[in-house]
């Protein structure tokens, strides 16, 4: 950690990226990438050191205190190469490409700090992740990998021409591989899918697979899915066991909200912790799914937890919403979260310390580095009887000691808050606040979705495209598929929990740009840069879900849903060549392709088109959205018709109007449409059944 006046500082001072400017003070000779960089590489005949990671990243932290910080081994990389650094939630077209390139050099997953070697012509060489000042964890140092390649790129340049092209040609299979020309899309694919999720599930801590564990939000999502197509009740307690343990581990933050990144281990104890704003916008819809697919109101408060969470430390003042915050506090990873008995007792007073103490699992020995990270070990009913106290009254204590502990923790020093704003992460945030507006009628949702979306809107929004990112007044960056196709979803999902048109306008131009910019019409599909990008090694259509949903998939959902509200055949055309395009891949990869299954499923099976014909201002017609979003309907299309503006009802309910002035539901399917509906009840039993048998 570098304080007081810097010794060195670089070019990366004049970045707007905060984790460019972490970097800023090293004494390597760092350049962001661009041209500069690469002319010069060529004028001095030097290969490029590529260096791609992000400010949360615990790894690259490391990686930077023991060697960018370090004398000798930055005056190595200044003298055998040219340095640029890239912060992947800006640039994530670059992390895809070398990503995939240094699955080739280590013959495994990828990761940060990515670490890439290049020719001028940007064309990789050699490559890894983390390595250490030192050898260690069998991990060659850092130094010596540095000796080796400046000698080879000098001594032996043959040889790194043939490896660079080589690496060319296994990026271009790996590419033309991703999505097929044309194919059937499997109508079992959502219970092979299903059935391979058991086959690697956890049966005694829930989720996938053992250490490190990720949530696996799509996986989850298609077992809810599977479940209300009227697969196994085993799906939904698959759902119910991992979404359980989560919020009751350590990777849920227990006093203030909102999910850490994963899990070090099997058990959901020990999180990697920083807080990434892409997960708790894939959690939130999540935990609101399964309250609405069980009935269980525990789950929904999670939801409302995560964001409030959002809301109160990861919304700027303008109104978008901040990436990241850091793993690290001062240097060390957790700092922030951990507690002792001593600390909770001085905070609440030594009785009420003492059942808070017990509830999380707190003890002198700790669970972490000495000290406590909070978790849920049994219910507060079996507690409270253990201690012979009622309930009722533990209750009370644990909801009492959470702010008064939020309070203290907000004291300390606070994880580092990265306060860029990155388009697609606000349009998955954006979505969820609507989610939750939805189940909860909570108006301060809807009112947090609406400034966002205002904010991105009003800021990145320019001649008909979205640029990437926002930072401290300056927006910069060509979008990217995920920036156009996650905004276009939640623009979608503002207008159907609205009516408000200018929402299905602002969808129509999205839908519009992300076609024009990125859909390929011959092949099918959509790639990830658009057709003015920047030329780069290879052009990708991502298709496998990573941290953040596959950015075909999203496409392809919210076009389906612009069909259904708009009518326009074209939108599902394109959704039709997408599906054909991942039919292979789907099948082979179902693990990976969640969210594209999840729109298969969509397709095959259709919409339940749901149709609301009152005004959206009187109670009696929020009610009934009310009533309408309380259940799991994971195909609904919600289409809210003011009564004198009828002639926008879609075409299954055309002609239709309300019932003796009441707010009137149409449930539809196709052409047909139930007999119309104006209480709760009577919706709950036709949802509930959805006959569509006799055709009105």
């Amino acid at each position: 950690m570098i304080t007081g006046q810097p010794q060195h500082s670089n070019r990366l001072i004049h970045e707007s990226s905060p984790y460019l400017r972490q970097h800023a003070h090293n004494p390597v000779d760092w350049f962001a990438w661009g041209e500069e960089a690469f002319d010069l590489a060529r004028k001095e005949n030097k290969p490029v050191l590529l260096s791609i990671g992000y400010s949360a990243c615990h790894w690259c932290h490391v990686m930077a205190h023991e060697s960018f910080e370090d004398e000798a081994i930055a005056a190595a990389m200044n003298a055998g190469f040219v340095n640029i650094k890239v912060d992947l939630e800006e640039r994530p077209d670059l992390d895809q490409i070398y990503q995939n390139a240094v699955q080739i050099f280590i013959r495994r997953g990828g990761g940060w700090p990515l670490t890439m070697f290049l020719t001028p012509d940007r064309v990789p060489f050699y490559g890894g992740t983390y390595f250490p000042p030192n050898d260690r964890f069998g991990l060659p140092g850092f130094p010596k990998i540095l000796d080796r390649l400046a000698t080879a790129y000098r001594e032996r340049p043959d040889d790194i021409t043939r490896t660079a092209s080589d690496v060319i040609d296994a990026l271009t299979r790996r590419s033309a591989t991703r999505l097929g020309t044309s194919g059937e899309v499997d109508p079992d694919l959502l219970a092979r899918s299903a059935a391979q999720l058991a086959q690697i599930f956890d049966s005694i801590h829930g989720g996938f697979g053992n250490a490190p564990k990720f949530p696996s939000t799509p996986a989850l999502h298609l077992l809810l899915r599977h479940f209300h197509q009227g697969g196994r009740a085993d799906d939904l307690t698959r759902v119910t066991q991992t979404l359980g343990k989560m919020a009751w581990g350590g990777i849920y933050d227990q006093i203030g909200g909102g999910f850490h990144r994963y899990s070090t281990d099997r058990i959901w104890l020990v999180p990697h912790f920083e807080k990434m704003l892409y997960d708790n916008a894939q959690l939130a819809p999540l935990y609101f799914a399964a309250g609405q697919a069980t009935g269980h109101r525990g789950y929904r408060a999670i939801g409302c937890e995560i964001l409030d969470y959002v809301l109160r430390e990861m919304t700027a003042p303008e109104g978008g919403f901040y990436a990241t915050q850091d793993a690290d506090t001062d240097g060390h990873e957790g700092t922030t979260y951990v507690w002792t008995a001593a600390e909770i007792g001085a905070v609440l007073g030594d009785e009420d310390g003492a059942v808070v103490c017990q509830h999380y699992g707190v003890t002198a020995a700790g669970n972490f580095e000495g000290k406590n990270i909070l978790n849920v070990s049994r219910p507060v009913e079996a507690l409270a009887k253990e201690i012979g106290m009622t309930p009722e009254k533990m209750g009370e204590i644990l909801r009492a000691a959470r702010p008064a502990l939020l309070a203290e923790r907000m004291k300390r020093p606070q994880p580092f808050r990265d306060e860029k704003v990155l388009t697609a992460w606000n349009g998955l945030m954006i979505r969820a606040f609507v989610e939750g507006y939805n189940v909860t009628r909570e108006a301060r949702y809807l009112a947090a979705a609406e400034r966002a979306v205002t904010f991105v809107f009003e800021n990145l929004y320019r001649d008909g495209k979205m640029l990437r990112v926002w930072k401290d007044g300056v927006a910069k960056l060509n979008g990217y598929l995920d920036d156009t196709a996650f905004l276009l979803e939640a623009v979608i999902a503002l207008y159907e929990a609205t009516g408000t048109g200018t929402y299905l306008q602002n969808a129509r131009d999205l839908a519009a740009a992300l076609c024009a910019r990125f859909e390929d019409d011959a092949a099918g599909g959509f790639f990830f840069t658009s057709s003015d990008h920047e030329a780069l090694l290879s052009r990708e259509k991502p298709v496998y879900d990573q941290s953040i949903p596959s950015g075909n998939a999203v496409a392809a959902h919210a076009l389906l849903r612009l069909f259904y509200l708009t009518g326009e055949a074209s939108y599902r055309a394109s959704v039709e060549r997408t599906l054909s395009a991942a039919a292979e891949v789907m099948r082979d990869n179902p693990s990976a392709c969640g969210n594209l299954i999840a729109v298969a499923d969509f397709y095959l099976r259709g919409a339940d088109q749901i149709v609301l014909i009152g005004d959206p201002d009187t109670p009696a017609t929020q009610g009934l959205l009310g009533e309408i979003h309380q259940l799991y309907l994971p195909n609904k299309v919600v289409h809210l018709v003011h009564p004198q503006e009828t002639s926008s009802i879609p075409t299954p309910a055309q002609g239709k109007s309300m019932i003796n002035g009441q707010p009137t539901i149409y449930l539809c399917r196709g052409t047909t449409c139930l007999p119309p509906i104006t209480d709760g009840a009577q919706l709950k039993a036709a949802l509930q059944t959805r006959s569509f048998d006799a055709p009105l």
